[in-house]
């Protein structure tokens, strides 16, 4: 490495953020939630060393209601998003699955995570733990055709990809639309979300089987069925880590 370039072996953050480097074996958002539960700052990124996946944790500090803090789930939806934009081939195709999925060309290539410091829609938290995974390359003992429904970056021409790239724009393109939240609300979020959504109008398994109609005013599902529509809050993906 040159003296004064960039090691490409570390994703570099952003001005308001900084990092913290995890061994492979070890989890980022647990490691994340671990940290905020004993009152660090907001604003670091837990990343992991790991090549085969892009696997990163960012802690914050919402000053609103959790039903409403919940939408910057969907800024590292989008930044993710932008990411592979800017570093994959033009013909890439990224979409979004509600309420924490992430596709590659119609494929699921990525999962979000939330975790809180509270599970209360009406309680500001102390802090919330978003968090990303991405696979980049196929685990060693998998055959092409395994899980058709999934692949990983390297399968769909994006090899070149590197997880500390990933992470580093992540972060970046993440902070730009958490700056959008902040200033404008959630609803440019929603917009930009749904235009990355390809089940609009479909019908979906999942959290029950009915119509997705599109998103409440905080980002929950709404869901037709014959039941009637139901709304199922963002705040229903909170994991549980410790």
């Amino acid at each position: 490495m040159i003296v004064g370039q960039p090691d490409p072996t570390k994703p570099g953050f952003p001005p308001l953020l900084r990092g913290e480097a995890l061994r492979p074996n070890l989890d980022p958002v647990t490691k994340a939630v671990s940290m905020a539960m004993r009152g660090i700052d907001p604003g670091l990124v837990v990343w992991s060393e790991d090549t085969i996946s892009a696997r990163a944790a960012l802690i914050l500090a919402p000053e609103e209601p959790l039903e409403t803090a919940m939408g910057i789930l969907f800024a590292a939806e989008l930044g993710l998003s932008d990411s592979l934009g800017a570093l994959a081939p033009p013909e890439v195709a990224v979409h979004f699955v509600w309420p924490d999925r992430i596709k590659v060309n119609g494929a699921l290539c990525g999962h979000m995570y939330a975790v809180a410091s509270t599970s209360d829609p009406k309680e500001e938290p102390d802090w919330l733990v978003l968090g990303m995974e991405v696979p980049i390359m196929p685990v060693h003992d998998a055959e092409p055709g395994d899980m058709p429904d999934q692949t990983t970056l390297a399968e769909e021409g994006c090899g070149e990809i590197t997880a500390p790239q990933l992470i580093e724009n992540w972060a970046r393109h993440t902070m730009v639309w958490i700056s959008r939240f902040i200033d404008d609300g959630i609803a440019p979020l929603h917009a930009a979300w749904r235009d990355k959504c390809d089940m609009l109008g479909e019908e979906v398994e999942s959290p029950q089987k009915g119509i997705f109609m599109g998103l409440d005013e905080n980002g929950g599902m709404l869901l037709k069925n014959q039941g009637g529509t139901h709304v199922f809050p963002l705040t229903t993906m909170l994991e549980t880590k410790k």
